[in-house]
Formats: structure tokens, C-alpha cells, sequence
């Protein structure tokens, strides 16, 4: 599965201003509505499921198919026409023109009080900039998607919160985040090595700014299709600090699949503490010391575990599974938040957002599935999390499942107890202690700090260290206070074999119970000689 270049699919959410004066204009004229409900959409798409699938896309105007990125880029929706719906909504929605990757056309409508209504393409819907056509553009054209805007930081202003553009992607922003991670409605066969993956894609919304009464709430609804599925989603976005997107999905295969993968979430991880020395492959040279949108997958088990995984930029593909049975949440997390540790005034990676998956409901036995791949820069969405449940989904059932994915920068209940704070990986004897494990040994450094981990600071002799490390061999693993974070570096220093990969766990434990999340990291072959 080839890395998803990020600034051509998801480019778009950056290509006018996230904030605009409110608008207060006339919708787009449009046919009389119909009645519309979300058991409307999930016959619709059992009824797509049930036939052939219809990989036609309409030819787009050549002047349109063959823009450039700066060419497309400078199509703009006008803000003065980004109204939706009728009454009194804080909700505005602005449309992305098709041309350039863009050649799939997809329908909008707008729902209020029940009753769906077209919203139809017009060109004066968009400042067209530099971007000039000999022939008028056809008036029945569509869309590439859309975005919605709220006054999310101040009420002067319509910010940018949610957007669809791009397949089965989506992005949505809480008060104070940048885009960063993508979410998707669901992945097919991701991980592959025969870039085999199939990437399904919406073929119509219905925007409902009324549904939540109060003007609190939207409800996007979405038809989607591929060559293996049909689908219908439903997404109930609440935003505020945290932004919430209640997701409800039936998803019906055209056949037997094994390779589904939900709650799907897509980010990229360049270079972090951890992996800083590996960049020597890529003769990487930067004045930015990370860069990264994520820095690390979180898990709740359903035995009520918090785990951590840094993330990593691997030399290869790498494909680590997590078992889980009723698993209680996951998600892509942003922890660091330190500036001077990007230094990137423009990106502002310490303001992406968290995603945080919480499963509504028993979602049976399963796997966390996170995909790693390799990349040469920080264009490149590398990381792919999904959920793939152990049965096989049959032809023509719909696999029905609900979560809650919260946009965030930080939340005491993700993982209350001590956190992972960092990571670091060396060859033993780095710190000038003269220790050799010989080849195939190195050390790992993780610091913990949070929850009561600072009140054991002085008293380290209270603090139990449990360690494992698979089809590898614990050299040393030992217990230093660090009074500069209030709480504690463990130092492990594992000898691995060649063609072997071991996965390592490290846990604090204090009176009888965890004081500590669990770090868990993955260490191969491909790394154990970078000495």
C-alpha cells in the first residue's frame, strides 16, 4: 500500500481561509424537496449492494481534467454564498469545484425539517481567481465535496470544522486545532504488499444543519460504494472544545470480505525522539528537530488497560496487531505539545488534533491493525489504525456498528494513571557507562510522568518495574527518579537475534495495582545493527 500523498488528496481543506465573516445570503434555487430519513439511506444502500457496481465516472471538461494543483487550488468558493438551509443555523457549507485529481462527481442536499432538497452546481458558487475556461462549464456538473464552517473560536467568526473531500476521508477540528490526521468511513484491504488496497468513496451527502433543535448540532448522512461494498453512514457532529462526531454506519459487502477495517484513522509520522537516528537513510537535513501529527497509538482494552505505542517511520512496511475482544477505545494521539520541539511556526504541529475512537455497544473479538510505512518526507500520510473484526463479513449482510470520535488536544481521562512522556533508543554505552551487550543489543529509554507517578518520586524503592521483551533477551532494565519531570526514566537494554522481532513492554507498578499506562514497542531485524 503506497503512502497517500496527502497534499494532493487532502490538500483542499487548506485552500482558502478557515474563517470568514458569517453569512447570511439565499441558498441556491432548487426542486421541491422529499421526504428524507437515515432508513431511507440504509435501504438505498442494500439496494446498491444487491447489483453490479458502477465504476463510471463521468469525463470532466478537459480544461478541467487537466488543471494543475495551483490551478485548482485557486478555484474558491465564495463566502457570500456559503449559506445552508433555511432559518437561523450557525452552520455554513462551502462546496470544492471538481478539476485536477478531483474527477469524481459527487450530489449534495440540504435537509430541513425532513425534507431533502438538491443543492446544484452553479459556477457562480465559486471565484474562479487566475483559473480561466474558453467554454462555459456544464450546468449540471457537481461536486469534488464539501466543508462545513461554525463559529468554533470566536463568534465573530465561521472557522472551518468539518470537511469530505477525497474517497471516504473526512477531517474535523475541535477550538484551537490545525488539520493534521484524517479520518475515513472504512478501509478494504490496507496493508497489503500487492498495493491491493481499494479506497471506497461517497456518492452522495445529505446535510441536516436543523436536526439539533437548538443549533448545537449537524447531521451529515452519506451513500457510499466501491467495487467490494455500499454503505450508510450517519454523522452527528457537536462542535465545541472537543468536537464530537457520533458515527453510525451499515456497511453491506457485495461479497464475502476479511479485509474490512473500521473506524479507520490516517496520519502521517516523519521523525519523533524515537526514531531520530534512523533519517540517516534519507540524508534528512532540517532545522526541525520532529515532525509529526501523531506521535503515538493509545488503546483501552477491554480488561480496562491503557496501552502506548510511539509511532514510528520504519525502513519498511511494518504491520503490528493488537487482539482485543470488545476493545474500549483507540486513537491516534498527539501528545507532545511542546513548540520548541517542532519549531515549525508555519505547520504548528503542536495544535494537531487527537482522534479518539469510542466503540458504541460490544464489537466482539478482533484486532487493532496499525500500518507504518516507509516515507522521505513529511508530505506522506504513512500511518493507517483500523479496527478488523475476526469474523469474515458475508455477502449482503450489513455489518452495523456505532463510535464516538472526538477531536482533542489533551484530556485527563485518556489514560489517567502516569504517562509515557518520552522515548528513546541507543546503542548501550551511549551514556558514557562503558557497558557493551555486544552485537544486536540496544537500549531503550522511557520516562514516565503523570497521575500518582510523581508521588513516589522519593521513594523509587516502592515502585515495581515489570519488563518483557519476546523472542529477545533483557540484558539490564533498572529505575531512575527524574526529578525534571516528576517522575521516573526506565532504562532496558534488550539483545535480539538476527532475523527475529521482539516486542517489548514496560509497566510501573506501586501497591498492588498499575501506576503506569503500558509502553509497548516493536524492534526488528532491519534496525538491530544501527549502531
Amino acid at each position: 500500500m503506497p503512502a497517500l500523498t496527502r497534499r494532493a488528496m487532502l490538500a483542499a481543506l487548506a485552500t482558502s481561509p478557515a474563517t470568514g465573516a458569517l453569512a447570511q445570503q439565499s441558498a441556491p434555487a432548487a426542486p421541491a424537496g422529499t421526504r428524507w430519513s437515515y432508513e431511507e439511506l440504509v435501504n438505498r444502500a442494500a439496494d446498491l449492494a444487491s447489483k453490479p457496481f458502477d465504476s463510471t465516472i463521468a469525463p470532466l471538461p478537459e480544461a478541467l481534467a487537466k488543471l494543475d494543483f495551483d490551478e485548482w487550488r485557486d478555484i474558491r468558493f465564495r463566502p457570500d454564498k456559503a449559506v445552508i438551509g433555511k432559518g437561523d443555523t450557525p452552520f455554513t457549507l462551502q462546496a470544492f469545484h471538481l478539476g485536477h485529481l478531483f474527477k469524481r462527481a459527487i450530489k449534495l442536499n440540504v435537509v430541513n425539517n425532513g425534507m431533502a432538497t438538491p443543492y446544484p452546481y452553479s459556477a457562480a458558487l465559486f471565484d474562479y481567481g487566475k483559473t480561466k475556461f474558453d467554454k462555459p462549464l456544464p450546468a449540471d456538473l457537481g461536486f469534488a465535496g464539501f466543508r462545513l464552517h461554525y463559529p468554533l473560536n470566536s463568534p465573530k467568526f465561521n472557522d472551518e470544522l468539518i470537511s469530505f473531500v477525497g474517497s471516504s476521508y473526512f477531517r474535523v477540528l475541535g477550538r484551537g486545532q490545525q488539520y493534521g490526521l484524517s479520518a475515513r468511513a472504512v478501509s478494504v484491504n490496507s496493508g497489503l504488499l500487492d498495493n491491493n488496497e481499494e479506497f471506497p468513496f461517497y456518492r452522495e451527502f445529505w446535510i441536516d444543519p436543523s436536526a439539533g433543535g437548538d443549533g448545537d448540532k449537524v447531521v451529515i448522512d452519506a451513500l457510499l460504494d466501491s467495487a467490494s461494498l455500499s454503505g450508510a453512514y450517519r454523522f452527528e457532529v457537536r462542535p465545541g472544545a472537543q468536537t464530537t462526531v457520533d458515527v453510525t454506519a451499515n456497511v453491506f459487502p457485495r461479497s464475502p470480505q476479511n479485509g474490512l477495517g473500521f473506524a479507520p484513522l490516517t496520519s502521517m509520522f516523519f521523525m519523533g525522539e524515537n526514531d531520530r537516528h534512523y533519517n540517516d537513510r534519507n540524508h534528512y537535513d532540517d532545522f526541525r528537530p520532529e515532525m509529526h501529527d501523531s506521535d503515538g497509538l493509545l488503546m483501552l482494552t477491554a480488561k480496562d488497560e491503557w496501552m502506548w505505542r510511539p509511532l514510528r517511520n520504519p525502513f519498511i512496511q511494518k504491520v503490528s496487531l493488537f487482539e482485543s475482544g470488545d476493545i474500549k477505545g483507540f486513537g491516534l494521539v498527539q501528545r507532545d505539545r511542546a513548540f520548541d520541539h517542532y519549531q515549525d511556526i508555519e505547520l504548528a504541529y503542536e495544535s494537531r488534533p487527537t482522534y479518539w475512537i469510542e466503540p458504541k455497544g460490544q464489537w466482539g473479538e478482533g484486532r487493532l491493525e496499525l500500518i507504518e510505512l516507509a516515507t522521505k518526507d513529511e508530505t506522506a500520510d504513512n500511518i493507517v489504525l483500523s479496527w478488523r473484526p475476526k469474523e469474515t463479513s458475508p455477502a449482503g449482510k450489513a455489518s452495523t456498528y456505532a463510535y464516538r470520535l472526538t477531536a482533542l488536544l489533551d484530556d485527563p481521562r485518556l489514560s489517567p494513571a502516569g504517562r509515557v512522556v518520552n522515548t528513546f533508543t541507543a546503542p548501550v554505552g551511549a551514556l558514557g557507562s562503558g557497558e557493551d551487550g555486544g552485537p544486536g543489543t540496544r537500549r531503550f529509554l522511557v520516562d514516565f510522568a503523570g497521575g500518582d507517578v510523581g508521588f513516589y518520586l522519593g521513594q523509587s524503592n516502592l515502585v515495581e518495574l515489570v519488563s518483557t521483551a519476546s523472542n529477545a533477551k533483557i540484558i539490564r532494565a533498572f529505575l531512575t527518579p527524574n526529578p525534571k519531570i516528576s517522575g521516573f526514566r526506565v532504562t532496558l537494554d534488550v539483545s535480539l537475534a538476527p532475523g527475529t522481532t521482539t516486542d517489548m513492554r514496560i509497566q510501573l507498578r506501586a501497591a498492588g495495582r498499575a501506576l503506569t499506562e503500558t509502553w509497548t514497542y516493536s524492534w526488528n531485524d532491519e534496525q538491530r545493527d544501527m549502531r
